[in-house]
């Protein structure tokens, strides 16, 4: 597959470079904003919700475990890039447009941010459209790139609060605690929410055999991102009754509604595999007695622990790396089955097969005879 290579490395080395240089500016621009103390404890504060957060991403994405290396550069690209590329765009604009603070907090500032966040998933429709099979992966992914952007941006607000650098409040300890509260306890999720509609649109834009509906998608998705950002910032300029009925009456609810949408998806993502699975035994592709130990999640777990407690760590591994391929290939035959496969479907499912093939005479799930060693 040279041409999945080309664009693996095209986007790693993209992507890198433009962290690097997000973290230079950001580094810098956080440093000059506060003292040491006060920096290391804005920094202790804002990564409170950082692990709550990706535990429940994580949790959403146990069917098809998205590559660590791509979600911690997603991370990474909302902390470092999107947060850089948005501060200077809403510069720029201040300079040029002259906007109010008002216009600044409920237009500009959703513009860009979601523009800059949502960067990163287009990159991965664009260099990396085979790790995307469905709105799960493009909720998980807004989710990573969400997350990073908050905890950046809750320094910057952390410190500001207990400096009293923002020249509106005197600081210190009675301000951080309500700069706490506001963002790191009632609303951690805010970024990570409003990035995940782009997430769904490019995730309907992956799974659709229309042109039209590709190209629409993601730019709906995008429009309703900065909507939902720019309601919820715009709710604070008419003081906290206003942020309080807008996250009573509006954010929260939403909120709850998106969750249920991402556990039915998660849930809607076993029968799809179950069916996809079913068609690729008939083709003789993978075994048809393998599939319930590949599409239940109790039931992985219980064949890796089967096979660590007779053979040990290596058969462990060995079963991981078969339910692993098994389910991309899953994954890969369903969107051959929808007609939605990419240009380089071929080669990637005759690589999972020779994966299973070459792994499976040396595997045994619980009940079936132990193959000889």
């Amino acid at each position: 597959m040279p041409g999945a290579r080309r664009d693996s490395v095209a986007f790693t080395v993209v992507v890198t470079v433009l962290v690097l240089l997000g973290a230079a500016v950001m580094l810098l621009l956080i440093a000059l904003s506060g003292g040491p103390g006060s920096l290391a404890l804005a920094a202790v504060l804002a990564a409170l919700p950082v692990g709550p957060l990706v535990g429940c991403y994580l949790w959403l994405d146990r069917y098809e475990p998205e590559p660590r290396v791509l979600l911690v550069l997603g991370l990474l690209w909302g902390g470092f890039v999107a947060t850089a590329a948005a501060i200077l765009l809403q510069g720029v604009g201040g300079l040029v447009a002259g906007f109010s603070e008002a216009a600044d907090l409920a237009v500009v500032a959703p513009v860009t941010e979601e523009l800059c966040k949502g960067a990163f998933l287009l990159l991965l429709l664009w260099w990396r459209r085979a790790e995307l099979d469905g709105i799960l992966d493009g909720i998980v992914y807004a989710g990573m790139v969400g997350i990073g952007f908050a905890f950046t941006e809750n320094i910057l607000y952390l410190v500001a609060a207990y400096d009293g650098t923002d020249g509106l409040v005197p600081g210190g300890a009675g301000e951080l605690t309500a700069t706490f509260v506001v963002r790191c306890l009632f609303s951690p999720f805010a970024h990570p929410f409003f990035t995940t509609f782009i997430g769904i649109g490019i995730g309907v834009a992956v799974g659709s055999r229309s042109r039209a509906v590709r190209v629409v998608a993601p730019l709906a998705g995008y429009v309703v991102a900065v909507i939902a950002h720019g309601l919820w910032n715009g709710s604070t300029t008419f003081g906290f009754g206003g942020f309080l009925v807008v996250y009573v009456v509006l954010m929260v609810p939403a909120f709850v509604g998106l969750i249920a949408f991402a556990v039915w998806a998660r849930h809607s993502e076993r029968r799809m595999l179950a069916a996809a699975l079913g068609d690729a035994a008939r083709r003789g592709l993978v075994p048809a007695t393998d599939i319930g130990w590949v599409v239940d999640l109790r039931a992985r777990r219980q064949a890796r622990a089967y096979a660590r407690a007779t053979f040990g760590p290596a058969a462990e591994q060995a079963m991981r790396d078969y339910q692993q391929a098994a389910v991309e290939l899953g994954f890969l035959h369903h969107r051959y089955l929808r007609g939605t496969a990419p240009p380089d479907y071929a080669a990637r499912g005759q690589e999972y097969v020779a994966r299973i093939g070459a792994v499976r005479p040396f595997i045994a799930f619980p009940g079936q005879v132990v193959p000889a060693r």
